[in-house]
């Protein structure tokens, strides 16, 4: 009688194995660099919506958040503004970069003198940089 073996041997799990870790070793560091770069990617869409954030606080109190008040006027009522105060404008993580990082408020900008620069710092958190960690400005 003759046996009929159905299934895989050892030498073939091994081999699917090798194959599944040879593309793991090329492909997840590709990933995480294209994680890394849409992180930069996602700062400017961001900073756009505290820039409309802010224009509500304009339109609702008159001014910008001064510069001691930070972006945090944003989410609770600055001194001596809280009856024109109609926040809180946007989400407490509105306030943080894609690095988890609080983004700069800078009241008047220099970049923009007659608004103001809201800056992130890159990963690193750092003023200057390259690539991942360039420094990103409002427009």
């Amino acid at each position: 009688m003759k046996l009929n073996r159905t299934g895989f041997t050892i030498v073939e799990v091994l081999v699917v194995i090798l194959l599944i870790s040879m593309l793991a070793v090329f492909m997840v560091p590709r990933y995480l660099e294209r994680a890394e770069m849409a992180k930069g990617k996602s700062a400017k869409p961001k900073i756009a919506i505290l820039e409309v954030n802010l224009g509500m606080f304009m339109t609702d109190c008159g001014r910008y958040p001064t510069q001691s008040e930070g972006l945090e006027a944003l989410q609770s009522a600055p001194a001596g503004l809280s009856e024109k105060w109609r926040g809180p404008y946007g989400k407490h993580d509105d306030l943080l970069d894609p690095w988890g990082n609080q983004f700069i408020y800078v009241y008047p900008g220099t970049k923009n003198p007659n608004t103001f620069d809201i800056i992130s710092y890159g990963k690193d958190g750092q003023i200057g940089g390259e690539d991942e960690n360039a420094d990103i400005y409002n427009d």
